[in-house]
C-alpha cells in the first residue's frame, strides 16, 4: 500500500497519462499506465483514501481531457463540467478500493481472476453511471474509445466499447495482481494470460457483409458557423457551404451530405431556403442529407434533413440527446440564478428527438448520429438494428476551432465504424472531416479550417456485430453485475469480522468446568 501522499502524486500522473491516450497526442499505450496508476493508488485505501486519491486522478484527467470547453466560454463551464466529472470520478473509486479491501487472499486463482474481473466491472459501472447521469450523462472519457489506433480497437465489434473498457481494467488489474503475488519468477501462473492477450489481438473483427457501395458527396464549408462568430449578412454559413459544394455540381452521386447548422435558417418555414435546396438537389441529381434548427409548434429541434428536388423534406431526425448546458438548459431557474450571464447566452432550448436515427436513401439505410450524439451508444445501436448500411455523422465543432475537441470527437466516430462494422461519412462545418472505412481506416479527409468537397465511394455493410446485439445486455451485466459481486463480498466480509470478534462460549464452559 502506497503512503496517502504517493498515491495522491500517483493518481494524478495516471490521469494526465489517461488523457494523453487520447487525441490529439493519441498514445494508445498509455491508456492502460493510466489505470494501472489509479488502481496502485487504490490498493488498500478506506473510503476516505479512495475519495481523495479518485479526486486526484479525476482532476488530472478531466480538467485536462475537456479543457476545450474553455474555447469561448472562459473557465466557469470547464471548471463546472469538469469538477463534476472529477466528484463523480472520485465516488466510483470508492467501491474499487473496497474491492481491494474485500477480496479474499487465500487463493491465486481468486487473486488473478476473480478480483480482477470484479475490478474491471466496477471501473466500467462507473463509465456507465457518469456517461447517463447526470441529465443524460457525459461520456467523453471511456477509456475504449482510446484505443483507435490500437490493435485492440478490432475488438470493440465483438464487445462494444463498454467491453473493451472493461478488458482492457482487467489486463491491467490482473498484472497487478500478479506482480503483487510475486509470480513473476513463476511463467506458468502468466502464460495462459498471455496467451489470451496474444488470442485477442491476433481475432479479427467481426465480418459483416459487402452490400455494394455508395457514392456519396459530402462538403466542409468552413463558414461561420460558431456561436460567437460574426456573419457578413443572412444565410452566410448556407452560402459557405453553397461555395464549397461546387466543384461537386455535375459530378455523379447518390447522395450529398452537409454538416450540421450548415443552413442558418429553417427549410421548413422558409421558402427561400426551400427553394436553394430544391435547386441544389436538382443540380447534382441526387437526394441532400442536410441539418437546421427547426420549429415545429412550440419546440425547438436539432434536425437532419433528407431533402429531395421537387418533394422538400421527406423525412426528419431530431437529435435523440441535445447537450445540456450547450442546446438547452435543465433547470434553467437555478443555474440561471448561479450564473445569469451565462446561461442566457442559451436562448434556445432544444427538445429531445424521438423519431428514429435512419433514412432510406433511394433504397440504401443511412444510419444518423449528430454531433455529440456519436458518443451515446443507444443512438448508435438503434441505426443498426434498423437496418443502417452506412453512417453519416453531421457535426459542427466550430466553437471549438484548434482544440482537441475535433480529434478527440473524430477519433470516437472511428470507434463505431469498428464496432458496427459499418462505414462512417463524419462531416463538419470547420473540419476535420474523414470518410473512415469499416475497418476504421480513413478512406477521404478534410483538413479542419478549409472548405472543400469529398466524393467517395463508401462501402455498404449488411449484418450486425455481436457489439450491436449484445451491446444492451452488455450494459446491464457490468452496470450491476459488479455492484452485486461488491455487496455479496461486503455481506461475506462482515460475517468473517463478526466470527472472529464473537466470544466461544464453548472454550469459557470447559475452562470454567
Amino acid at each position: 500500500m502506497l503512503p496517502l501522499w504517493a498515491a495522491l502524486l500517483t493518481s494524478a500522473v495516471g490521469g494526465v497519462a489517461l488523457d494523453a491516450a487520447f487525441p490529439d497526442i493519441g498514445w494508445w499505450p498509455l491508456a492502460f499506465v493510466g489505470v494501472a496508476f489509479a488502481l496502485v493508488s487504490l490498493i488498500g485505501r478506506r473510503v476516505g483514501g479512495a475519495l481523495a486519491v479518485g479526486a486526484a486522478f479525476g482532476i488530472a484527467f478531466w480538467f485536462v481531457h475537456v479543457s476545450w470547453t474553455t474555447r469561448y466560454l472562459g473557465p466557469i463551464p470547464w471548471i463546472a463540467l469538469a469538477g463534476l466529472e472529477a466528484l463523480l470520478w472520485s465516488l466510483g473509486s470508492v467501491p474499487i478500493a473496497l474491492a481491494y479491501r474485500w477480496m479474499p487472499r487465500a487463493r491465486v486463482a481468486v487473486r488473478l481472476i476473480a478480483l480482477p474481473a470484479l475490478v474491471a466491472g466496477l471501473w466500467t459501472m462507473r463509465e456507465l453511471v457518469t456517461g447517463s447521469f447526470p441529465y443524460t450523462g457525459f461520456p467523453w472519457g471511456r477509456i475504449g474509445m482510446s484505443q483507435a489506433e490500437s490493435p485492440l480497437a478490432h475488438l470493440a465489434s465483438w464487445t462494444g466499447v463498454t467491453g473493451l473498457t472493461f478488458l482492457m481494467v482487467a489486463v491491467v488489474a490482473a498484472v497487478i495482481e500478479w506482480v503483487r503475488l510475486a509470480r513473476f519468477r513463476d511463467l506458468r501462473t502468466a502464460l495462459p494470460a498471455a496467451l489470451g492477450v496474444v488470442v485477442l489481438v491476433a481475432l479479427p473483427a467481426f465480418p459483416t457483409t459487402p452490400a455494394g457501395t455508395m457514392r456519396v458527396g459530402s462538403v466542409q464549408g468552413n463558414g461561420p458557423a460558431g456561436y460567437f462568430d460574426r456573419r457578413n449578412g443572412p444565410n452566410a454559413i448556407l452560402n459557405a457551404q453553397l461555395q464549397a459544394t461546387a466543384p461537386l455540381i455535375g459530378r455523379d452521386m447518390d447522395v450529398l451530405l452537409w454538416p450540421e447548422g450548415g443552413i442558418d435558417s429553417d427549410p421548413l418555414s422558409s421558402r427561400s431556403t426551400a427553394a436553394t435546396l430544391d435547386a441544389l438537389s436538382a443540380r447534382v441529381g441526387a437526394p441532400l442529407i442536410v441539418n437546421a434548427a427547426t420549429q415545429r409548434g412550440a419546440d425547438t429541434f436539432n434536425t437532419s434533413i433528407l431533402w429531395k428536388a421537387g418533394e422538400g423534406a421527406v423525412e426528419l431526425h431530431d437529435k435523440t440527446h441535445p447537450v445540456p448546458f450547450g442546446e438547452y438548459v435543465p433547470d434553467r431557474w437555478l443555474y440561471g440564478a448561479l450564473a445569469p450571464d451565462l446561461v442566457n447566452l442559451i436562448g434556445r432550448e432544444y427538445t429531445p428527438g424521438t423519431n428514429p436515427p435512419v433514412f432510406d436513401v433511394n433504397g440504401v439505410r443511412v444510419g444518423l448520429a449528430i454531433c455529440f450524439d456519436v458518443i451515446y451508444d443507444d443512438v448508435i445501436r438503434e441505426g443498426a438494428r434498423d437496418g443502417a448500411e452506412v453512417y453519416m455523422f453531421q457535426t459542427n465543432n466550430a466553437d471549438f476551432r484548434d482544440t482537441d475537441e475535433n480529434l478527440q470527437q473524430l477519433a470516437f466516430a472511428r470507434m463505431r465504424a469498428i464496432e458496427t462494422g459499418r462505414a462512417v461519412v463524419n462531416i463538419s462545418t470547420v473540419g476535420t472531416s474523414q470518410v473512415i472505412a469499416p475497418d476504421g481506416s480513413i478512406l477521404d479527409g478534410l483538413e479542419a479550417g478549409t472548405a472543400g468537397a469529398m466524393l467517395t465511394d463508401v462501402p455498404l455493410r449488411s449484418g450486425l456485430t455481436p457489439a450491436v446485439v449484445a451491446g444492451p445486455a452488455v450494459d446491464g451485466i457490468l452496470g450491476w453485475g459488479p455492484l452485486a459481486a461488491l455487496v455479496l463480498l461486503g455481506a461475506a466480509t462482515m460475517r468473517r469480522a463478526r466470527k472472529k470478534t464473537a466470544p466461544d462460549h464453548g472454550s469459557d464452559a470447559v475452562a470454567e468446568g
